[in-house]
């Protein structure tokens, strides 16, 4: 069995990324819409979430690609990290992180987390964040952030239909 590698995203992964993002996020998605008010879930993805979904991981991956980073298993892409650095607050930033639904628990997340933990350190940096939704779809998100160490700090976000 081949060991995880954690290597900076090649373009001949672009669509592996894609599809990968699709296929974790399709289960969440599906609880998130029933959970969140429906003009604000159609404000957001008026085309679809996988859609927009794809448009915005497409977008990242073609405008920061130095700040992607592949998990690969025998050449096979099984998670991905996007991470970004603000100087100016002391952090690191996980904006984006996924693991292929068949290799989630098997410590592919938590070994993404480390690895921006350990690239935000040799920046100098004093702290690393990660931001996600507080519907029922992401409490594994939450769970697992959690158990790595980070720290809830609640953001209120509100949304009035016009």
């Amino acid at each position: 069995m081949g060991e995880i590698e954690i290597i900076p995203f090649e373009a001949g992964f672009r669509q592996a990324v894609i599809d990968l993002t699709i296929d974790v996020w399709t289960p969440i998605f599906a609880k998130t819409k029933r959970e969140v008010p429906g003009f604000v879930f159609e404000a957001f993805y008026p085309d679809g979430w996988a859609a927009r979904q794809k448009q915005d991981v497409g977008h990242l991956l073609d405008s920061e690609p130095a700040n992607i980073w592949l998990a690969v298993k025998n050449g096979r892409l099984v998670g991905f990290l996007g991470l970004r650095f603000h100087d100016q607050d002391q952090m690191g930033e996980i904006y984006i992180i996924a693991v292929a639904p068949q290799y989630q628990g098997q410590g592919i997340g938590r070994k993404l987390m480390q690895f921006a933990q350990e690239r935000t350190a040799e920046m100098g940096l004093s702290m690393l964040m990660v931001e996600t939704i507080g519907d029922t779809g992401h409490a594994p998100a939450r769970r697992a952030y959690e158990a790595f160490g980070f720290e809830e700090w609640p953001v209120a976000r509100y949304f009035k239909k016009l």
